[in-house]
């Protein structure tokens, strides 16, 4: 009778351990999960011959949202090495989902013509380790 009591004990600490080793090692990735479903949102405005705020610092692998809007006309937001390129409607916003792979600064211009200072409306990005 104790043998059977010792086994059955026994297999239910491995049984216990087996599930908590389990459970540690899912819980950082549901946590990391968790973070991802809902990534931090960043409000940009274009205007004509600026983006406001003129400078935003990401951090390199954390995914953002950069909702973007126009006060007046369509404007283009468009960074390359970031691969970003779409259009902002006038009135309207537009959510960009962006995951910064590389460190560095990186610019981001319009690139739909939009008057005599056109040449002139970019903002700085800063992607951080």
């Amino acid at each position: 009778m104790k043998t059977m009591f010792k086994n059955k004990l026994l297999n239910t600490i491995l049984l216990a351990s087996a599930c908590g080793i389990a459970i540690a090692a899912i819980a950082p990735k549901a946590n990391l999960a968790r973070a991802n479903d809902n990534p931090k949102v960043i409000e940009i405005t274009a205007k004509k011959f600026e983006f406001s705020p003129s400078q935003i610092t990401l951090k390199k692998g954390e995914p953002v949202i950069l909702r973007l809007s126009s006060s007046d006309r369509v404007h283009g937001f468009m960074s390359k090495p970031l691969k970003i390129d779409t259009d902002i409607p006038a009135d309207k916003t537009e959510d960009v989902s962006v995951t910064p792979d590389t460190a560095g600064d990186f610019t981001v211009i319009c690139d739909h013509y939009c008057g005599t200072g056109h040449g002139n409306m970019k903002m700085k990005v800063t992607v951080v380790e």
